[in-house]
């Protein structure tokens, strides 16, 4: 026996109506932009006083508006080059000490089962 009376029920819920009225969404792109006026140009930004504008899926920055010099530029692009390099070789030495690290511990593992078979052998000896 329930301690309220009812057993919860719920209500079934009405079905949903359309969920949107307009038939905006059935027009074509031209279409909808001589209807709504909705011309959004080419999106820029300015970013650390550098002006940039979006073309072909890339970041370009506009003519004219680089004031940075071109002797940091390069010298930017050599310290990146540097440290890429710096990068490959220390991922190198990573690797060979990992596989210095696996070829002692597969060492250490063959002379535990070897120490292991003579302390069994001096065993059944005795």
């Amino acid at each position: 026996m329930p301690l309220f009376g009812k057993t919860f029920s719920p209500k079934k819920t009405p079905p949903r109506k359309c969920a949107s009225l307009s038939n905006l969404h059935s027009l074509d792109r031209s279409t909808r932009e001589i209807e709504l006026g909705l011309e959004y140009g080419i999106p820029t930004m300015n970013l650390a006083g550098q002006s940039l504008k979006f073309e072909n899926g890339q970041w370009v920055a506009e003519s004219g508006s680089f004031t940075g010099d071109r002797r940091e530029m390069q010298r930017l692009r050599k310290r990146n080059q540097q440290l890429e390099e710096e990068n490959n070789l220390l991922r190198l030495k990573v690797d060979i000490l990992l596989d210095m690290l696996s070829e002692t511990t597969a060492e250490s593992h063959l002379m535990e089962k070897e120490l292991e078979e003579l302390k069994n052998r001096s065993r059944r000896r005795k």
